[in-house]
């Protein structure tokens, strides 16, 4: 057996995919040709990375619920898509191999991976929840639950709710008239959300702990018509969701950073 056709197979032998016969064809020609051994080697050293390495990420409930209905329009009898061979899957990654070049190989295939899945980055998840949580808010009843425009009577509402004390301030003398706070849940762990009115808008900051530690400057997003600004500073992590304009939000922002500057500075 050649060394192409034999290469070619590894990976199905890797997975104990080949019948006997052509299983015993393969072992015979890796007991006599290293620089297949070599290519198997690289390829079980390529699978032990993936696993270890590769992130694994759950489907959004906005992916589960376009799948299931796209499953329930779809016609009966309709017959499944054929699996593409499998040999045209296998040939290319040993290309890389036989160049030599398998931590390109590696990251190649990550990418590939991610792109192929469709699976969202961590800004994207967050970008998500925060305008999914600004959305829920806008429900009757939703947006506060305490209601009040006095900063001392927020603050204090969140003591024992959460593990951490989030910085409140009233911003109405500058526009930005604090409505309220409610608990949410982001990134696995509940968080403060203060709602805020400009004018006919709502304006919801979300607030916790950041891990890193690291004060960053305001970062702007977009997502479904929505502005967003996320942004770090004096330990906290901060993001403020609206459909005011961005130069509004970014006002906003300014004034809240420089509220806790102060604050840290006394």
């Amino acid at each position: 057996m050649e060394s192409k056709h034999s290469q070619e197979k590894l990976s199905a032998y890797l997975d104990a995919e080949l019948d006997a016969a052509d299983r015993a064809q393969v072992e015979a020609h890796l007991a006599g040709c290293g620089e297949c051994a070599e290519a198997l080697a690289q390829l079980e050293a390529l699978r032990g990375r993936v696993a270890a390495e590769a992130q694994r990420h759950a489907a959004p409930e906005y992916l589960k619920h376009r799948i299931h209905a796209a499953l329930r329009a779809e016609p009966a009898g309709t017959p499944a898509p054929r699996t593409p061979p499998r040999t045209s899957s296998r040939a290319w990654p040993w290309a890389w191999i036989n160049l030599g070049l398998a931590g390109a190989m590696t990251a190649a295939f990550a990418v590939t991976l991610t792109l192929y899945l469709g699976q969202p980055n961590a800004d994207d998840r967050i970008e998500q929840e925060l305008v999914a949580s600004h959305f829920r808010s806008m429900m009757p009843d939703h947006l506060a639950d305490v209601a009040s425009t006095d900063q001392h009577t927020v603050k204090p509402w969140f003591a024992g709710k959460l593990d951490y004390s989030p910085p409140v301030y009233d911003l109405a003398a500058q526009g930005y008239a604090l409505i309220g706070g409610r608990l949410d849940y982001l990134q696995q762990r509940p968080v403060a959300a203060l709602a805020y009115r400009h004018r006919l808008h709502i304006v919801n900051l979300y607030i916790w702990p950041d891990a890193g530690g690291h004060a960053s400057a305001p970062q702007a997003g977009m997502r479904q018509g929505f502005h967003l600004l996320r942004w770090t500073q004096d330990g906290m992590r901060y993001s403020a969701v609206s459909d005011i304009n961005p130069q509004d939000l970014a006002q906003f922002a300014a004034l809240l950073r420089q509220k806790v500057a102060q604050a840290d500075a006394q």
